[in-house]
Order: C-alpha cells, then structure tokens, then sequence
C-alpha cells in the first residue's frame, strides 16, 4: 500500500489515545506541517491536533480526478469520501487521485454497515481502494439519532483504531443538535461531520458550539444548503455570490474546523479557495438572506420535525434530501440511487393519491409538492 506512514509506524510507536479527548502535542497524532502557500487559512481539528485547511473537498460527487489533485497541489489538506459513494468507485478514483500526496493530506471516509464485522470488512475494502494503510478520519455514516451509535460500532472504530487502521473515530449526521450530547456522552468519538448552513437555525450553531467546546472536532457538510451555481433545473435559485457566501457564512463559526463542499470543477475549486482568505460581510448576509426566501419552500433543512408523520410511513426529510442530489446538485443517479434503496412498500406510495397531507413544515417547505416531485423522478 501507499503510505509512508504505515500501520506498522503506528504499532511501533505505541498509539493509544487517552480516555479523555486530548492528544499530546508532539503525538504522532499531529499533521504534517501543510504546506504554506498564499490564501491558506488553518485551524486545529478539535483534539486530534490535526491542522486543517478551513476548506477541505468533499468527493462525492467529483468524477474528475484532476481537479482532485489540483486541490492537493494547491495546499488544501483535507478529503472526504465514503464507501458508498458512487457505487463505490469514488475511494478507488480518490485514491488514485491523491497518489504520492496522501502522506501530506488528512484522509476521510465513512462506513454504512449495521454491524462491526460489517463495517470492518467495508474499511479493509476502503483500505484497499484507496491505496492506504490506514484513514485519518472513520466516520459512522448518516447517524442522526443517539441510538444509532451502537456499542458494536463504537467498538468496531476502537479495534480498527487499535490495530492501527484509522487515526481517529467519528460520526457523520444530519441532525447534529439531536445527536451532540450522546456523542460527547460517549467518549469514544473525536470528530463530527454535520450538515451546516445559513438555513438553519440556532440548534445548530449551539450543537456545533457544544462540540468545540468539549474538544471534538466539526467538519461542516451542506454548506451551500442545497445549490450549485447554474447547474440546477431552476437557475433561479443559483442567486450571483450566493454558494461563496454561503461558505463564508459556515466559516464564521470558530467551531467549525473545516469544510467539505462538492466540487466537480476548476472553476469550483478556485472560488471556494478564495473563501479561506475572505470574511462574511453585510453584503454576503443580504445575498443569504434573498437566497433563503429563494429557496424556503424547496429546501428541507433536515430539522426532523416531520419524523413519523407521514400515514404512508415515509421517510419525508430523507427523500426531500434525494431530491435536493438530483435537483441541487444536478446527480440525478445518485437522488435515485439513494430512493431505490427504500423498500418497495415506500417506493411504491404515491403523495398525490392521499386526501390530504398532515405534514405542515415549520420552515415553509411544500413538503407535497416536493414529494410528488420526488416520485415522478425516481419511482
């Protein structure tokens, strides 16, 4: 494998991580010094005394390795996947991507399975497509309730972390208020991956808070809320300045360490770049502020308040969110790949056949209209 910082090196050093959070600073624990370089912004991710850029990449939906490695080339250090992406083809592509560079860059990636022998031979394969000896970050995947962090997981993160295959074990969420507490109840977690935006309101920002605070590191996903610049069906809702100051507007919180917005392009990668060098400003709020009118009826921000509403038993925030890949992303597959997953019962419904809706979204979204939209695309 191609690493010059080998699971052996990690054995041979002895890497336990204290009960409590904190890592020594001269732990083997912490990064190599990133390269300096004009418009690189840092800061330390929680307790892991990794030093990360304030904008990272997110990959899940980059189909061209190049602008992966233009991204590495140009100083950014931090790179998200997960094994399902892209039927899992996008770790090999990372990888591959990375290349030499992956000794200097800190690696993520997640893990669906239910069970711990499940998700250990998920991180063997991840291991393998991506070319390392081990992943800095190990997420459990799309966990948005305290229950989901079971004890077999937990302890699957601790048995890889002890045979030296990640660095470090976290969780990635929707919900981050709902889960803030039992992850820092744990003890076991040291980073979080939560969808962050100007769309949401101040549970969030205080969940986020709450996280930094108690020395876990916050990685910010869904930073743009949803949008990509003129390429979505309704450009409309691509307002000028709006996916920049959106980003802008994550990296205000001191709480957040790094970022990890989409990027399939050149053009995306040099204008959230910039963003690490810049700071929100009154203009940037009066652009989210137009933008969040824009987008109030079609963007669900996940808050959870329609859980278990539905007569029909759908997941409504979950396949509002397939829609949002399709419609704001512009990865039609990956919005259908995602409700094919349903079972065929809640595949099978069909919202314009009901009487009437109970469902009322508290943030303005027409949650039937959106529905019914989902269903004509994917079913």
């Amino acid at each position: 494998m191609n690493s010059d910082f080998s699971r052996r090196n990690f054995l041979a050093a002895g890497l336990a991580l204290p009960a409590a959070n904190a890592v020594p600073a001269n732990s083997l624990f912490s990064a190599p010094e990133p390269p300096a370089g004009q418009g690189l912004a840092y800061r330390v991710l929680g307790n892991t005394g990794l030093k990360v850029t304030t904008v990272g990449f997110g990959c899940m939906i980059t189909s061209d390795p190049t602008v992966i490695t233009r991204a590495a080339d140009m100083g950014i250090n931090y790179f998200d996947t997960a094994r399902v992406y892209q039927n899992g083809n996008n770790e090999r592509m990372v990888g591959a991507a990375l290349g030499s560079r992956r000794k200097n860059v800190v690696l993520s990636t997640k893990v669906g399975a239910k069970d711990k022998a499940g998700a250990l031979r998920d991180l063997e394969t991840s291991l393998k497509e991506l070319g390392t000896d081990y992943v800095d970050i190990w997420y459990l995947h799309g966990k948005d309730s305290p229950e989901a962090l079971t004890d077999e997981l937990l302890e699957a993160q601790e048995t890889a972390r002890k045979d030296g295959k990640i660095r470090f074990a976290g969780v990635s969420t929707h919900r981050v208020a709902a889960i803030a507490d039992a992850v820092i109840k744990t003890g076991k977690l040291q980073v979080v991956l939560a969808s962050y935006n100007f769309t949401m309101g101040a549970d969030a920002e205080d969940a986020i808070n709450k996280l930094h605070k108690a020395g876990i590191g916050v990685v910010a996903m869904k930073v743009m809320a949803g949008g990509r610049r003129g390429r979505q069906p309704r450009p409309e809702l691509s307002r000028p300045g709006a996916m920049a100051a959106a980003l802008r507007w994550v990296l205000k919180n001191q709480g957040v360490a790094t970022s990890v917005p989409s990027m399939t392009d050149i053009e995306q990668l040099e204008e959230n770049f910039k963003t690490m060098s810049q700071k929100f400003s009154d203009a940037d709020q009066k652009i989210l502020t137009a933008r969040l009118e824009e987008i109030r009826t079609e963007y669900c921000r996940m808050c959870g308040r329609c859980d278990g509403k539905c007569p029909q038993g759908l997941p409504v925030s979950d396949v509002l969110r397939y829609l949002t890949y399709a419609e704001g992303y512009g990865q039609f597959a990956l919005g259908r790949e995602h409700f094919l997953q349903l079972p065929e019962r809640l595949r099978s419904v069909r919202c314009g056949e009901c009487a009437s809706c109970p469902i009322r979204c508290p943030n303005g979204v027409q949650v039937t209209r959106r529905l019914i939209r989902a269903q004509e695309l994917f079913a």
